[in-house]
This record gives C-alpha cells, sequence and structure tokens, in this order.
C-alpha cells in the first residue's frame, strides 16, 4: 500500500490505506494502529501475539501494528524463525515514534515493513517533514526504492532485508460488467477510452496526487468526480456494482473485491509508489546471515493475492492471525508440522 504520501493512526487495514491520500503532512504520525498494547506491556507480558521457539540460537522480538495484516505478517516471521530454532515473540506497538526508535535501540529486533512508506517515514525524520514531498525517495520501482531506503535505514543502525512481491498499496477496481463492455485491464485502457468517471473514495482523493490528480496527469482519465464513501468500504464497492460510480479506490490486497462483482485495473505506469512487503531489522541484534535466510524463505514465497487471503480468513472468520499463519507456513512447507 502507497502510504508514502502521510497517514493518521491506523485503526485497521483499511485506514492505513486511506492515509496513502492523506498528504505528507501527517507522515511523521504513525504507521501503527490506535489501540494495541504498548510496547513496554507487550515485552513484559505479551500482547496477544505468539511465542515459539526452542530459543538455541537466542530470543527476538517481533514488532507488530495494531492492524490484521501487520498482525498476520509478525506471526509469520515470528513462527518461521521459532522454527530456525529462536524464541520470537510478538508485540503489538502503538505507533511509528515508538515503532521505529524501539527497532533502532534494539527493543525491537524486527518489524514487518512496507518499502515506500518506511523510506519516506526515514526520509521526513533524516531530512524534516517536507522532504517526502520536496524531494520524495519513493518511487514505484521497487528496487529503487529499496536502495534509497538503505541508504536511510543503515546508519540508524537497521538493516534492510530482502524485497518480495506481496504489496499492499493503493488500487483501482471497477465492475467486471463495465471492464468486460469497455475492453478495460488497465487505467491505461480506461484513459484511452475516454470515459467520464466517478470515483468512490475519501473526499480527499480530489486534491491527493495519487488518486484523482494523478489519474488525470497520468492516465489522461477523465474523473468526473469524487463520491465521498471512503476508501475500500462496503459502501464504496458497491457503489461501484451498482453502477452508481465506476472505479473505487481500494487496496492490492482487499480480499472482497471478487464478492462485489469487481475487478483490479492494473497501475501499468506505475502512479503509486512501491509498498512491497519486506522485513526491516536491527543490524546489531538481527542482522545475521541466519536471521535473513529465515525471513527470505516467507519473503520469496508471499504473494499480494496470499496476503489478501490471509486477511480475510481473519477479518471474515474471525480466524486467528497465530493459526492463518501457521496453516500457510504449513501448506508451503516452511515449516514442520
Amino acid at each position: 500500500m502507497d502510504d508514502t504520501n502521510g497517514m493518521g493512526d491506523l485503526v485497521s487495514r483499511t485506514s492505513r490505506i486511506a492515509g496513502a491520500v492523506l498528504g505528507v503532512a501527517a507522515l511523521t504520525v504513525s504507521l501503527a494502529a490506535c489501540g494495541g498494547d504498548s510496547l513496554e506491556e507487550g515485552r513484559a507480558g505479551g500482547s496477544g501475539g505468539s511465542t515459539g521457539g526452542s530459543g538455541k540460537k537466542g530470543s527476538l522480538v517481533v514488532g507488530a501494528a495494531a492492524f490484521t495484516e501487520s498482525k498476520v505478517l509478525a506471526e509469520l516471521y515470528a513462527q518461521v524463525l521459532g522454527d530456525a530454532g529462536y524464541a520470537a515473540s510478538i508485540t503489538t506497538v502503538k505507533n511509528r515514534e515508538l515503532y521505529e526508535p524501539s527497532l533502532e535501540k534494539g527493543e525491537i529486533d524486527v518489524v514487518p515493513e512496507y518499502a515506500a512508506t518506511i523510506a519516506e517515514f526515514l526520509n521526513a525524520r533524516v531530512n524534516g517533514p517536507k522532504a517526502p514531498e520536496e524531494k520524495p525517495v519513493a518511487s514505484g520501482d521497487a528496487a529503487a526504492t529499496v536502495a534509497e531506503l538503505k541508504k536511510l535505514a543503515e546508519p540508524r543502525g537497521l538493516k534492510v532485508l530482502a524485497v518480495g512481491e506481496a504489496v499492499d498499496q493503493n488500487a483501482f477496481a471497477v465492475s467486471k460488467e463495465f471492464a468486460g463492455k469497455n475492453k478495460l485491464t488497465t487505467l491505461s485502457d480506461l484513459g484511452r477510452a475516454k470515459l467520464k468517471v466517478r470515483i468512490a473514495a475519501g473526499d480527499e482523493c480530489e486534491i491527493r496526487p495519487f488518486c484523482a490528480p494523478g489519474l488525470k496527469k497520468v492516465y489522461g482519465i477523465d474523473v468526473a468526480g469524487i463520491d465521498p464513501k471512503g476508501v475500500g468500504t462496503p459502501q464504496s464497492k458497491q457503489a461501484v456494482k451498482d453502477g452508481v460510480d465506476q472505479l473505487v479506490l481500494t487496496t492490492t490486497t482487499d480480499a472482497t473485491i471478487e464478492s462485489f462483482g469487481l475487478v483490479f485495473l492494473a497501475d501499468d505506469k506505475k502512479l503509486q509508489n512501491a509498498d512491497n512487503v519486506l522485513p526491516v531489522v536491527n543490524a546489531k541484534d538481527a542482522g545475521s546471515p541466519e536471521i535473513a535466510a529465515a525471513l527470505d524463505k516467507i519473503t520469496k514465497v508471499l504473494t499480494t493475492a496470499d496476503l489478501a487471503e490471509l486477511n480475510r480468513k481473519v477479518d471474515a472468520e474471525r480466524a486467528k492471525p497465530a493459526d492463518v499463519a501457521k496453516a500457510y507456513l504449513e501448506s508451503k512447507g516452511l515449516i514442520g508440522k
């Protein structure tokens, strides 16, 4: 998800996505959700996360923000590290002001991150709050974004591990009927079709660069207006399903798109920044090749579709993140049964 242009405190994965269009001003507020246990509470008594592993290779603390996707990713990391011989526990972090400095201090050892978001967060910390807007380091190119991230992270004692295919960033969808009728598979197709479209999104979509202005500038899409029903909400998706609106702003890991009869249009010109999932670790305490190798097993396998399905099982089926992660890792042969 591309929330590099700022975000408020997150109450859910969807609200984190909404931050993608909220502007740079709020960028330094947080990545993590409101709520959840504090860092200290998590370390002292556990924050509901799993603890596992023999501990023969030492103990590691995996940080999780208080929204579904982060919890699932933290479970995946903790369980694969446990299988590799580490005593891995999970702590929930309230916000990025605690989260990132605690990672630097070694109070947290490993965090699942989003490449563009953490890159611009560190850009703001190092170069000032206006830097993400005036001199952004993230782009739609994952490799280039990670290269810039490493420049900012390494002097702070952080090690950025390999980036994967799984990505959680802004995405736009249309109804299957609308796509079929107008032969649409990409946002470029929509621009070429010269169709007027109303976007179901947050009202800030009208002025934010990764929403209406970007669609107009990069793709030539004729945006007729914004229907402020929210980012990825059921109401927004229903409006597109019913033909009231033609385009909905949601996220790449939205697992309910099909149930509303919608399909994603590919961001073929990379309007959105590369918020691919990757682990960031404390270089001193968790920078070993063994830890990198264990986490890389997940990074190499996990896809955007996998992440969407894991989110769906937790949010729609009320499964526990720990159980969902365990079943996934076992199904991929990444941990022993």
